[in-house]
């Protein structure tokens, strides 16, 4: 496709759909620019933004007058429209079982996402963070346990080869990790491998200039 391709993010570089959508398009190989969206000033909320993102969500990708917002929508059309690595398994039941970690770890575990914030991964806090409250607790139990039944005890990736869900599943896991939690070492190692990966690392990167 020869129309070039731009990507609305959050200014702060901190949203996990936002970094979702980065990294998808990083690690397919697709050339692409960023436009940053200020949230805290409501930006995403202006009619011009709104107009062209129809929901007025970030992250947007545009292409041309194409325009698409819903970090998992575009996850999916740049996996399907652009060629290079595949960002989801080839195997219908492990792409099957990608997307529903995917569903999974958007929608729930809403308790731990708001006591162990995204920006911790960004920015370690100076001071131990509170302990978890019951209902945090309870979260962060279950993202354990089902993380141990998938991350294999001795592999880098869920399905033998990187996927979204790979990032997508560590990243949740860093909540914990960044933030001091008990983590099981396998689980621990596998958020480091893959945040690790250059395209996180890039998306890191511009969070550190946009704090410099």
């Amino acid at each position: 496709m020869s129309d070039s391709l731009m990507l609305y993010t959050d200014s702060r570089f901190i949203s996990p759909y936002a970094m979702s959508v980065f990294v998808a398009l990083a690690e397919k190989g697709v050339l692409f620019e960023m436009t940053p969206v200020d949230l805290g000033r409501g930006d995403q909320r202006a009619p011009g933004y709104v107009e062209l993102s129809l929901t007025g969500k970030v992250p947007a990708l545009v292409q041309g007058d194409f325009a698409l917002a819903e970090s998992s929508a575009i996850v999916e059309y740049v996996d399907e429209a652009f060629q290079g690595p595949a960002l989801y398994p080839r195997d219908a039941r492990q792409r099957a079982r990608a997307r529903q970690i995917q569903a999974w770890v958007r929608t729930d575990l809403a308790a731990l996402r708001q006591e162990r914030s995204s920006e911790i991964l960004f920015s370690r806090p100076a001071q131990p963070l509170p302990a978890l409250t019951p209902a945090a607790s309870q979260a962060a139990e279950k993202l354990l346990s089902v993380a141990g039944r998938l991350v294999p005890q001795a592999g880098k990736h869920l399905f033998g080869a990187w996927c979204i869900a790979d990032f997508e599943l560590a990243f949740m896991l860093n909540r914990l990790v960044s933030g001091g939690d008990p983590v099981p070492r396998v689980l621990e190692d596998y958020v480091h491998e893959q945040w690790g990966r250059s395209s996180v690392q890039r998306w890191v990167g511009f969070h550190e200039r946009q704090q410099a």
